[in-house]
């Protein structure tokens, strides 16, 4: 078998070398560099998805860790095998996204949830910067739909300063929901540790009042062409899911249906501490679960893994997450 010279030989290496790559091992103790810390992030986060004629852009504001314990109607053991059964770690808490979603209907240009601004720390708040890395300045934005007024859903209305981190957006909220928030003789009442949530509502709508642009609906009401108004009650009192439709396709963003996606949607029962009403919040679920899973919606969620779109596949008693497909944009996925 003929062998290389060794004049070949080294061409080859130099022109591996060039080319990034070695054949040759390290030396013992030889460590690569660290990266540097623009190789420490990732790609800027939002998706793109063409539903009919309408474009939805998934927005990502971050995430949190959440405690286990936060899941109600289930014995800690059955929450750590459905977590277990997923791969999640659970040693710093069940990583938990936090999503918006920007609709060009072609006409108007419609978001729905805001983030959470500086309302939540250094891990949350990203989803106007990554509006802006798709292509889109806040000013750009005609229409805000709130799924309702947590602070991480409605926090990113305002700036630092307090001023309409959206000036030129009419903000649109359930009358059961602003109702609740909204009322300073409700927020009186509440449990001391619950009544910053509720000034958190009040100071994040508060510049859009006074612009009169804060719109309050109630049910039926036809708020935009295209979006049909869901109501989802129970984690909150209004809390509401907002239905696109265009060339015979349909997306549901249901807000907070679903926050933990590896429990439940095998177990639509359990809870999170979070909930309003636990019971109407359950209830809630295994309606808007099997109505996706019957008319083969396209599903986004704000707290489903980014960029929470997909469907919800029924399993005898449970249901089934199936993710959106990363490709290009195509009306007929």
């Amino acid at each position: 078998m003929p062998t290389t010279s060794p004049r070949l030989a080294r061409r080859l290496l130099s022109c591996l070398a060039l080319a990034g790559t070695s054949l040759l091992p390290l030396a013992p103790g030889l460590a690569h560099a660290a990266p540097p810390p623009q190789l420490k992030t990732q790609v800027p986060g939002y998706y793109r998805m063409a539903l009919g004629e309408f474009q939805v852009t998934a927005l990502y504001d971050g995430y949190v860790d959440l405690d286990q314990k936060l899941l109600k109607n289930a014995r800690a053991r059955d929450v750590q095998s459905l977590l277990a059964r997923m791969f999640i770690d659970t040693t710093r808490g069940v990583q938990t996204a936090v999503n918006g979603y920007l609709v060009h209907t072609g006409t108007r240009l419609v978001l729905v949830d805001t983030g959470s601004a500086r309302c939540f720390g250094p891990t949350l708040g990203n989803l106007i910067n990554n509006l802006r890395a798709a292509g889109y300045e806040p000013a750009d934005v005609d229409a805000v739909l709130l799924t309702h007024l947590h602070p991480d859903h409605a926090c990113g209305l305002v700036t630092a300063e307090g001023k309409a981190a959206f000036p030129n957006a009419d903000v649109y909220v359930a009358r059961a929901e602003a109702r609740y928030w909204l009322d300073e003789a409700t927020a009186a009442k509440a449990p001391p540790d619950s009544q910053p949530f509720f000034k958190m509502a009040r100071e994040s709508v508060a510049p859009y009042l006074a612009a009169n642009r804060l719109k309050i609906y109630g049910k039926g009401e036809t708020l935009l062409p295209g979006v049909t108004t869901v109501p989802a009650p129970g984690h909150t009192p209004g809390h509401s899911g907002y239905l696109f439709s265009s060339k015979g396709q349909s997306l549901l963003l249901w807000g907070d249906i679903v926050h933990s996606y590896a429990t439940q949607f095998a177990r639509p029962d359990i809870a999170i501490e979070f909930d309003v009403d636990r019971q109407q919040a359950v209830a809630t679920r295994k309606k808007l679960l099997a109505d996706a899973a019957r008319d083969k919606l396209w599903v986004g969620g704000a707290h489903l893994p980014f960029p929470g779109l997909g469907h919800v596949r029924a399993e005898r008693s449970r249901y089934a997450w199936v993710p959106v497909e990363y490709g290009p944009l195509r009306s007929d996925r």
